[in-house]
This record gives structure tokens, sequence and C-alpha cells, in this order.
């Protein structure tokens, strides 16, 4: 059963998913909803990636049956025959080109398509606007506060490693 026209399938649109991430990457996303506390305006910002990517496609073709399985229909005294391994090399055969079906040939059309999106959003910090102005308080990114520890040990490591094995060198 074809869906390729089909009145019961709606029909597919590639725009959508680029609206969709139209309207999930907006400036909104990088300023967040600003609230108000104890008389001071906080405004949320982040960085925001975003990536789209879809494909659509549809064809037709035939096929020969050359390089096929071997989709033989097996009855009566052949089947018993091929499953003794004494089947005869006729019509239908593995190597006969036309082994894809009973005519030999095989062939169909469809259509298919896909995509999606993804986003990615980071919290870098908070605008606070208060009597004293405006200032800018940076997000803590705990991550990388401990990466950034676990890259300096490794250099400090490395460095008393070397340092260590030059003066054994120098003793002798």
């Amino acid at each position: 059963m074809s869906t390729h026209g089909s009145s019961d399938t709606a029909p597919v649109d590639p725009a959508h998913i680029t609206h969709a991430a139209r309207d999930t990457l907006t400036v909104r996303r990088v300023f967040g909803e600003s609230y108000e506390r104890d008389g001071t305006l906080v405004i949320p910002v982040a960085t925001v990636w975003g990536g789209t990517g879809s494909g659509w496609g549809s064809g037709a073709g035939e096929l020969s049956g050359k390089g096929a399985a071997d989709w033989r229909r097996r009855v009566g005294a052949a089947a018993a025959a091929a499953q003794d391994g004494e089947g005869t090399q006729g019509a239908g055969s593995s190597s006969d080109p036309g082994s894809g079906n009973a005519g030999g040939e095989a062939g169909g059309e469809g259509s298919g398509g896909g995509g999606g999106f993804g986003v990615r959003v980071v919290a870098k910090g908070v605008y606070v606007v208060d009597d004293a102005g405006v200032r800018w308080q940076p997000a803590l990114d705990l991550n990388r506060v401990i990466l950034g520890g676990q890259a300096l040990g490794a250099v400090v490591a490395f460095s008393a490693a070397l340092a260590w094995g030059l003066s054994r060198l120098r003793r002798r």
C-alpha cells in the first residue's frame, strides 16, 4: 500500500522543522524573563546555539533480481530435494537472473523524509539593576571550574615529575 499521494495522510511540510527552530531560537532564550526581588531587577542571560537539518526524497525503480536472495517457493518434492541438496538448476534458482520473484522483475516506489533540530542553552549570568546602577554577575560554571582545577593539577604533577627526573639525571 502506497501512502504517496494518499488522501488520508497529511502531507509532509519540510518548513515545519525550520519554523519550530525559528520559534525556539529567539532573543527570549538569550535574555530570560526578568523578575524583581526586594526592589532589584534581575535579567538572566544565556548563550544559545542551535541548528536544524532535514531531508526528503522519493523515487521509483525496477530491480532485475540479480544478486537477490533465493526467494523461490519450494513446493512438494522440490522442497524435499532442495533440503537434501539435490535441487536442480532451473527457473527460480539463485543463479538465475530472475530469482527475485516469479516474473524476474521487481519494482516499487516510495517516499520518505525526516529532520530535526537541537538547541543548547548555557547560563552566562545576570544583569542586576538596582539603586546603585547596573552590574553584571557572571554565573559560576562548576564543571568548568573542576575541569580547570584538574588541568592545573595535571600540569603541576607533570612539572614536578619532570623536575624530579632531571634532578636525578644531574646527580649521576
